[in-house]
């Protein structure tokens, strides 16, 4: 059976967020499209998480996506900024909830390594790989758009298994209950 998906990825912030939207059939992966969401004129912190809401409900209400992949937010040292990103996070994964649209999360790290190979690239070299693996002329002015956009390729990648969804055996007894069929 031929894979036929669309992938809805998302960078959350609440300056800038990003999204990209990819198309999988069979082997091939196809743009469809990807953008960003500007907040730095909306003043108060509700007002923004009220704009993410609706900005991904009708993304997935237009586009019809199968499944939606988000970027996991990263440890950082401003303790602020970093509640302020989980709560982006957790409206744009609320708005896929309310659509009955799965979703996962990567880290950063992970995300870079599937499109660059490299955990510690830069945005410009993951802009740069999509570029050439979506075959995009322009390159957009935030880079927010083409992170948005290798979140989905990194789901498609990794074949839907993020940081939520992951089945680590991490005991003897885990491992027996997984595998019965190697017992000695």
């Amino acid at each position: 059976m031929t894979e036929d998906k669309i992938i809805l990825g998302i960078d959350p912030g609440t300056t800038v967020m990003g999204y990209g939207l990819i198309h999988v059939k069979g082997k091939k992966v196809e743009l469809i499209n990807f953008g960003i969401l500007q907040l730095s004129k909306i003043e108060h912190h509700p007002d923004k998480l009220k704009r993410i809401y609706d900005r991904v409900a009708q993304l997935i209400k237009e586009y019809h996506p199968d499944e939606l992949a988000i970027e996991a937010p990263f440890f950082g040292k401003n303790v602020q900024s970093m509640l302020k990103l989980g709560r982006a996070q957790g409206v744009a994964i609320a708005a896929a909830l309310a659509c009955s649209l799965p979703f996962e999360e990567y880290t950063p790290k992970r995300i870079k390594q599937a499109i660059v190979g490299n955990g510690n690239a830069s945005k410009e070299q993951v802009a740069g790989m999509l570029q050439k693996l979506l075959n995009f002329s322009e390159m957009p002015k935030y880079l927010d758009a083409t992170d948005g956009l290798a979140v989905a390729v990194c789901h498609h990648f990794s074949k839907g298994v993020g940081e939520h969804n992951k089945t680590a055996v991490n005991s003897w007894k885990q491992f027996v209950v997984k595998n019965p069929d190697r017992k000695v």
